[in-house]
């Protein structure tokens, strides 16, 4: 079974270290959560995997290629084998939706009448077909900046799978989404990795989200890995670790899904602080 390989990866900026020698083995198939406070590494990795910045040190390898020595030709064939979702989508809003999925084929095959907009009848039925998966395909011929946030970030889904990838890294896609539309997006990654059985590796910000539909769960610390693991082995005390409670109350709102689970820790807390007077 291929598997993406990280060994001893460190990212330095200037005189901070983003991501600080970690290691990690990630099979096919897998569903893997990446969680954290904010500034924690989740995204500096994500870019170093797609290889949207370059590692200080240390390597990446999938099915036993080196990934961090690709160059030209290798390297864009390694972006579009490795899809990437952004948080604010990165669509074109003038386009129409059709297009805006057409153009993950560019990754695979850049040519002149890509370029000119003008794609094959195969690949316009590949894209309506994705499209129709996701439940947009009335929307096809519609304007991207006429879509909810949620349709978009699902026009966004369809136009990754364009790239026909592997692995498909989700940076925060539902940060800016309300509840149901973050339901979902997250039902679309999860029956993409189900039912093609592809790689995803989603940043996440909500552990109880990351718990809902990651198999496995990988928790950063200043760049380190402080958790690997299945989700009902990561304890509430270390989740608070995780998150740093202690020192930033404005995590909470991370750490559990609704106000009223807010509220709750929040009494349990003051009540422990009670007894111990």
């Amino acid at each position: 079974m291929a598997s993406l390989e990280i060994n001893s990866l460190v990212k330095k900026f200037s005189e901070t270290t983003a991501i600080n020698d970690i290691s990690i083995r990630i099979l096919d198939g897998e569903m893997v959560g990446i969680i954290g406070k904010s500034g924690a590494g989740k995204s500096t990795l994500m870019r170093l995997i797609n290889r949207l910045i370059e590692p200080t040190s240390g390597s990446i390898a999938y099915n036993g290629i080196e990934i961090t020595s690709l160059k030209g030709k290798n390297l864009k064939q390694w972006r579009s084998k490795c899809a990437m979702i952004f948080q604010q989508f990165n669509l074109i809003d003038r386009l129409d939706v059709l297009t805006n999925v057409l153009s993950g084929t560019l990754g695979i095959n850049f040519k002149l009448l890509k370029l000119l907009k003008i794609y094959s009848k195969k690949e316009k039925i590949e894209a309506l077909t994705y499209l129709n998966n996701l439940d947009l395909s009335d929307k096809a011929l519609q304007r991207v900046g006429t879509l909810s946030g949620g349709q978009q970030q699902r026009v966004a889904i369809a136009r990754a799978m364009m790239q026909n990838p592997s692995i498909l890294l989700a940076d925060e896609p539902i940060s800016s989404l309300d509840p149901k539309n973050s339901k979902v997006v997250m039902d679309d990654i999860k029956k993409i990795n189900k039912q093609d059985g592809i790689m995803v590796i989603c940043n996440l910000h909500s552990l109880e989200i990351a718990k809902e539909y990651c198999d496995r769960l990988i928790g950063l610390s200043d760049g380190k890995i402080v958790f690997d693991g299945h989700p009902s082995s990561l304890t509430k005390e270390l989740a608070e670790q995780l998150y740093d409670l202690e020192n930033d109350p404005s995590e909470t709102k991370n750490l559990f899904g609704t106000n009223l689970d807010i509220e709750n820790y929040l009494w349990e807390k003051l009540e422990n602080i009670r007894n111990n007077f």
